[in-house]
């Protein structure tokens, strides 16, 4: 059985940084396991858990320090606001109880520190974020926002790479309208953001390892920020609304802060990733239909009847860059969720490779595949200022034995629309059946390696050897029903120079364009080979 993660004394120190707690009065080492927060209050008995991290409110004399460090038994340390007055018995007592001293900068306030120790000893722990019995969890980046809040004395966001606001601390009333605005609206504005990139912001940001200081004198915007890194990986940034730069002490502290808030985002990015992997698991059993669909339903609480598959996809030839994509769909697909899941409490959506799909399940009445369609377009007309994607659309399932037809159908579907190049569209299967199979046929013809054959290769090798139009005129001929001035008007040439051509194609081709036979199978392979 595996030991639980361990958190010691000396790593929480190491990651808060010494500009939030320094040791005052050390027992010697610092590997003292930290097991848990408690609040000290002196009217009450010091029932401590082992490894418990005191913080003494209100204690503020090394005497008091020393009676609290003669109660506090087995913790692991006691926080105490600085100064802190360190007299030789304080030292002794100390040693003998080998219960550490910190001290806490006095910009911090207690429950604001409480929070933020939580949160990262459920880092360090692996854990969730964690609580006294009886207490609410922190709210994680929200706690922290508040929590750097105190320590810089003014109003934080963090953010992501993309701007988008993760969480914001309070006071934020006290900012400029710019930052108001980004709160609202959980992004910072289009125009702040594109003055910020046009000043070189963002890249002195995110090639400094260090707080920067940002000026905007045309719109009365100060700004102290700094990347929230994990390696080389920007993960997002903070941005505080100051009014001058910051002081040193502050400079660290927002530094320190930074590797906290990194440890957060990759905890809930591992826990989302995890919970997404899952979702995307129970739905790609669901999709096959095997034996373990109904298990899979049930777990994922999918309906099992009258189920529509879509199958949604960004449109991928807009993106340059492969990063911004992979995220990009995560966020397309969790809008279809929250569409699909809006219209019906059973509904599901995940993503599956490179495709987001949904299970619908449809009221009976007739036209299910047509309801779908609606609220396929419903959905890309919500996300299509953002995300330029298309959507196919499978025919209804009984049950879940029938899904896996119902999912082929979608995916046939949106394979008709990026064969036609479209964006933004949406297509259910039945009306692009007859596409649908000839990709398919066209699938066949590539697997077994054919090629042209009987008048259309005649066609082809004419026109590749003298430069002719034979194949253009029998498809502007095809393409016109066989209406001789339309199909000429089509290739810009004389009706009569048109039937010239038609003449001669038939001669060198061998085509009988008075057999109905022969005129299909032309066609399709003129569809098929796509020249």
């Amino acid at each position: 059985m595996s030991a639980r993660p361990r958190a010691s004394l000396r790593r929480v120190l190491e990651d808060l940084g010494s500009t939030v707690l320094d040791v005052a009065a050390s027992p010697g080492d610092l590997d003292a396991e930290v097991t848990g927060v408690h609040i000290y209050d002196p009217l009450d008995e010091p029932l401590l858990q082992e490894g418990a991290l005191v913080l003494a409110v209100g204690v503020d004399s090394a005497e008091r320090i020393r009676a609290l460090l003669d109660a506090a038994g087995p913790a692991a340390g006691i926080v105490v606001k600085q100064p802190v007055e360190v007299d030789e018995p304080l030292r002794a007592k100390v040693l003998e109880t080998g219960v550490a001293v910190l001290g806490l900068t006095r910009a911090a306030s207690w429950a604001q520190v409480a929070a933020l120790l939580r949160s990262l000893l459920a880092e360090l722990r692996g854990e969730g974020d964690l609580a006294e019995p009886g207490e609410p969890p922190p709210d994680g980046l929200f706690s922290l926002a508040n929590a750097v809040c105190a320590l810089l004395d003014a109003p934080v966001t963090i953010e992501d790479r993309s701007s988008r606001v993760l969480a914001y601390s309070e006071r934020q009333e006290e900012a400029d309208p710019g930052r108001v605005a980004t709160v609202l609206g959980r992004q910072v504005p289009e125009r702040y953001r594109r003055m910020l990139e046009e000043g070189g912001v963002f890249r002195r940001l995110y090639q400094s390892r260090e707080p920067i200081y940002i000026e905007l004198d045309d719109e009365g915007i100060n700004r102290a920020a700094v990347a929230v890194r994990s390696g080389d990986e920007i993960l997002g940034s903070i941005w505080a609304a100051v009014r001058e730069p910051l002081s040193e002490q502050r400079r660290r502290a927002l530094a320190d802060a930074a590797k906290i808030v990194a440890l957060q985002l990759l905890r809930q990015r591992a826990g989302a990733d995890t919970s997404r992997r899952l979702r995307a698991d129970l739905l790609s059993t669901v999709l096959a239909g095997g034996r373990d669909a109904a298990e899979a339903a049930g777990r994922l609480g999918v309906a099992s009847e009258r189920l529509c598959v879509l199958a949604a996809q960004l449109t991928e030839e807009t993106y340059d860059d492969a990063a911004r994509l992979e995220g990009d769909r995560q966020r397309f697909c969790d809008a279809l969720a929250l569409h699909v899941g809006a219209i019906h409490p059973r509904a599901a959506a995940a993503l599956v490779g490179s495709v987001a799909y949904a299970v619908l399940p449809l009221q009976a009445g007739g036209q299910e595949e047509t309801r779908a369609v609606r609220v396929a377009e419903s959905f890309l007309t919500r996300v299509g200022p953002r995300h330029a994607a298309n959507i196919g659309v499978g025919r209804l399932a009984a049950d879940l034995t029938e899904v896996a037809r119902s999912r082929a159908d979608a995916d046939r579907a949106l394979r008709v629309l990026r064969a036609r190049s479209a964006s933004g569209q949406v297509a259910g299967y039945t009306s692009v059946h007859f596409e649908a199979l000839l990709l398919q046929l066209a699938d066949l013809v590539r697997a077994e390696k054919q090629a042209p054959t009987g008048p259309y290769e005649r066609l082809l090798a004419y026109d590749a050897e003298h430069g002719g139009e034979l194949v253009a005129t029998l498809r502007a001929y095809l393409d016109a029903f066989g209406d001789v001035n339309a199909a000429a008007a089509r290739v810009h040439v004389h009706p009569n120079t048109f039937r010239y051509r038609l003449k001669r194609l038939t001669e060198i081709g061998g085509l009988d364009l008075a057999d109905s036979d022969a005129r299909l199978g032309v066609m399709l392979q003129m569809r098929i080979f796509g020249r």
